[in-house]
């Protein structure tokens, strides 16, 4: 199309700064509750009406007295004075202090007239004496002496009326609201919250909640509550909206809706050099696009721009927002795929939204560390790479591995720890090469033990009983790769594997393994054959997986038997090359109707209420690095899995051998088709 808009010159990342900060998205100071003030920012100072304490009172429990009548007196010769009666907490006093008498007190009580000092409880005695009854004392003796005003808190000693109590800026947490209650402050002048708009574009998004339709191509909307939630930590007001199709005069009425009531307007999708995207057009003809494009990984296409309001200010309920006076409203535009939005938003709005809500920028935490493989980059623009971190504990940096699915993929910020910045200019970052890690937050916590591998049920359940692992489900090959490569500490391979791989076995479990149909098997399947023979649909798994090797070679095995090519045969079977990732995904599948058969496990098909046609048993096998053996982590994980574990138990002491028994039993014992391999070999 002609009109189709194109990225030719892309901004720079200090121009998209430069731009956002030319947009005005300061909402005005309000006044809110106390009780709803816990992290807002004062607007303006807050001086003290009231002395605080407004009455002298004792700060511990014992006796008021005169100061004078204890001079002198000490643990051989103490002071003895009558007992006049007593004050407590939340009552007015009712007795004066004449010169040789004094008062019980309690802590916090105002100071009865004539006294000037309190003396601890702990330095005085209860003495009998002439008026005494009941073993009642009508004396104390006082032990030690004291000066006017000890352990009296005067009046205005905590704060003075008149005094500056609060500044303006002050971000209010529990101590500044107890200090504001202490005051009498029922309500605060704070600065607005920035109301920031969002608004998800795509007819393919549908909210989280409602049903979705595959075949359709629909996802869930990821990035409106996520991005909501960025707002929010940032110190803004989220205002979700309906999501918009590629529709323009929707889109359109959306946009100016959202401008009329907030400060600030936040679209995701519809950003990018596509001929259905129109959301650029709206803002070149509602307002005015101040850049379009930003030369940065994950987020080029990104948008910055003003939205003309148009004055009535009605929000959808037919109130009157406060950001809805005739003006302009700020905008940008965020890519769609969710890594590309949150990243765009953390580095260039987050900033944005912070500053106008007058807070701080958030304590940052940047680590040094070392690369832990090699990474190519040569697109010329500034990567902001998503990374994880493996501290080895061993005096070194660090490790550093990127952890990056594409933008399409939410599970990429999930795994990852931290980002890199990788300049422009820079082609290769070596393995060993020092870099430095912008962590999410300050308290990231970096995982203990770092595994990759097979996807297995017997798996998750193990990993849940250790503290804090990561793992990531790259398959068996995949697992086996990075383990020779040095990253991670374990890797879980299953079925047969064709890499040579230095590596100490930790332990394992068989899994019967084979195809997944119908309940009831409506197509009588009995084997791998008669997917070959007949028009049956399979649902595969990719060929990383442990389970895809396991049927390639049973395929192997049946082209042999017919002396025939076995690419021939994978030909003929209907959804060999379809996969799934997941050992779950092709018997939700065959669930759904879309496969005859797919490839799995017998757990997971009874689980879903399947039948299962079994093709063998596979051997699961998790595997350390040989210099990571001798690892706290990676011992725990060796315990958990019952690698020499047993020994000297009393096989009549049941309890000793419930507290002997290792998780790996007892998960093994739930699973349908799972067993413990002998001597825990591959």
């Amino acid at each position: 199309m002609s009109d189709r808009k194109e990225f030719r010159d892309l901004a720079t990342p200090e121009a998209a700064r430069e731009a956002i900060a030319s947009l005005d998205l300061s909402p005005s100071p309000e006044t809110v509750p106390l009780r709803e003030a816990r992290g807002r920012v004062l607007a303006e100072r807050v001086d003290a009406a009231i002395d605080v304490p407004g009455f002298d009172r004792a700060s511990m429990d014992g006796y008021a007295v005169r100061a004078r009548d204890t001079f002198g007196a000490d643990e051989a010769d103490p002071a003895e004075l009558d007992l006049v009666g007593a004050v407590h907490a939340g009552a007015a006093p009712d007795v004066t202090v004449e010169p040789g008498t004094c008062a019980e007190i309690s802590t916090g009580a105002v100071m009865p007239d004539g006294a000037d000092a309190v003396v601890m409880v702990e330095r005085t005695d209860e003495v009998g004496g002439d008026d005494a009854t009941d073993g009642d004392a009508s004396r104390i003796a006082v032990r030690t002496s004291v000066a006017p005003g000890d352990h009296v808190m005067t009046a205005g000693t905590d704060i003075a009326a008149g005094a500056r109590a609060l500044g303006p800026g002050t971000r209010l947490t529990p101590r500044e609201i107890g200090l504001l209650s202490a005051l009498g402050v029922d309500e605060v002048p704070v600065e607005g919250r920035p109301r920031v708009g969002i608004v998800s574009t795509g007819d393919e998004l549908v909210r989280p909640g409602e049903e979705l339709d595959p075949e359709r191509g629909e996802i869930y909307d990821v990035n409106s509550t996520t991005i909501a939630a960025g707002v929010e930590e940032a110190g803004g007001e989220p205002v979700l909206y309906p999501h918009a199709g590629d529709d323009y005069a929707e889109m359109e009425r959306l946009l100016r809706r959202a401008a009329d009531e907030c400060d600030l307007v936040l679209s995701s999708g519809s950003t990018s050099a596509s001929a259905v995207d129109v959301i650029y057009r709206v803002i070149e003809a509602r307002g005015e696009l101040l850049l379009h494009g930003v030369a940065v990984k994950p987020g080029k296409p990104m948008l910055v721009g003003r939205l003309d309001r148009s004055g009535d200010g009605a929000d959808g309920d037919g109130q009157t927002g406060d950001a809805a006076d005739a003006g302009e409203s700020a905008y940008i535009g965020l890519p769609g795929y969710p890594v590309s939005a949150l990243t765009i938003f953390r580095t260039f709005v987050a900033p944005a939204i912070r500053e106008a809500a007058g807070r701080d920028e958030p304590a940052t935490a940047t680590v040094e560390g070392r690369m832990g493989v090699g990474e190519r980059y040569g697109e010329g623009r500034l990567r902001l790479m998503p990374v994880g971190l493996l501290d080895l504990d061993d005096g070194n940096r660090p490790l550093v591995y990127p952890v990056d699915k594409g933008s399409g993929a939410t599970t990429s910020l999930v795994e990852a720890d931290g980002v890199v910045a990788v300049d422009p200019d820079t082609e290769y970052l070596d393995a060993g090469e020092t870099v430095s890690v912008d962590l999410f937050s300050p308290d990231v916590r970096a995982p203990t033990l770092l595994g990759v591998g097979e996807d297995d049920p017997a798996l998750n359940r193990l990993l849940d009983r250790l503290a804090n692992p990561r793992y990531l489900a790259v398959g068996s090959r995949e697992g086996l790769r990075r383990l020779r490569d040095g990253v991670p500490d374990v890797a879980v391979t299953a079925g047969p594997t064709d890499r040579d791989v230095d590596a100490a076995v930790l332990g394992g479990w068989t899994r019967e393994w084979g195809l997944v149909v119908p309940d009831g098997n409506p197509d009588d399947v009995t084997g791998l054959a008669d997917l070959v023979d007949r028009d049956l649909r399979l649902r595969n798994r990719p060929t990383v997986s442990g389970l895809r090797r396991s049927l390639d070679a049973t395929l192997d095995d049946l082209a042999a038997d017919r002396d025939a090519d076995r690419r021939d045969l994978a030909e003929r079977i209907d959804g060999y090359e379809r996969t799934a990732k997941a050992f779950e995904s092709p018997v939700r599948a065959v669930v759904a109707g879309d496969a005859d058969a797919g490839l799995g496990l017998r757990e997971t098909a009874e689980r879903l209420g399947c039948d299962f046609v079994s093709l063998g048993e596979q051997s699961v096998a998790v595997r350390a690095a040989p210099d990571r053996a001798d690892r706290e982590p990676v011992a725990a994980l060796a315990a958990a899995l019952g690698t020499g574990a047993g020994d000297g138990v009393d096989a009549d002491d049941d309890a000793a051998a419930d507290e002997a028994e290792p998780p790996l039993d007892s998960i093994l014992a739930d699973l349908p088709g799972y067993s413990r391999n002998s001597r825990n070999e591959p």
